[in-house]
């Protein structure tokens, strides 16, 4: 099986299992603090979904960067760097405020469509586009790494669950 094969498969995962996860969950328990993070789990669960959005968001500007010298993303990764104070308060309270705005039905929806996109977009990269590469500022994420290939943002979204996955408690 191929690593774009295998990253297929762990989106599909991450959908089924959040769905299990919501649909198991109790209005006590999303009410709950989740373990090592200042959100609900209910907002934890957004969150999780979030990720899968950045992933959709990155996408088009690993592609961008990666069609340039990587001196050009690695001046951006700076600037995105020097702005994580900000962007960690607009990530903590978009979370804050999806998690309590939206249903849960309504963010298992958003999880399906999202991933499912995820995945239709995925079977569609050619090993060309695959390969463009970007650098990041790993302040943002413990998951970036200096340089990432589009496929490696598609396993992002799914690192980023896991990761959040085990702070529940549900």
């Amino acid at each position: 099986m191929s690593r774009r094969q295998r990253v297929g498969q762990e989106i599909g995962q991450a959908r089924v299992t959040f769905r299990a996860l919501a649909e198991g969950a109790t209005p006590a328990g999303l009410r709950r603090r989740s373990a090592g993070t200042r959100w609900t789990n209910r907002q934890l669960l957004f969150h999780m979904v979030f990720g899968y959005l950045v992933v959709r968001a990155l996408l088009p500007l690993v592609r961008v960067f990666g069609r340039l010298p990587i001196s050009y993303s690695r001046r951006f990764s700076g600037v995105l760097h020097a702005v994580r104070r900000p962007y960690n308060l607009v990530n903590y309270l978009g979370s804050c405020g999806g998690g309590l705005l939206l249903s849960l039905p309504a963010v298992v929806r958003l999880m399906d469509q999202t991933t499912r996109g995820l995945q239709r977009r995925l079977e569609r990269e050619t090993p060309q586009t695959l390969a463009l590469t970007m650098a990041f500022p790993t302040s943002w994420d413990p998951y970036f790494t200096e340089t990432m290939t589009v496929l490696d943002v598609y396993h992002f979204g799914t690192q980023h669950f896991r990761h959040h996955q085990n702070q529940l408690t549900l």
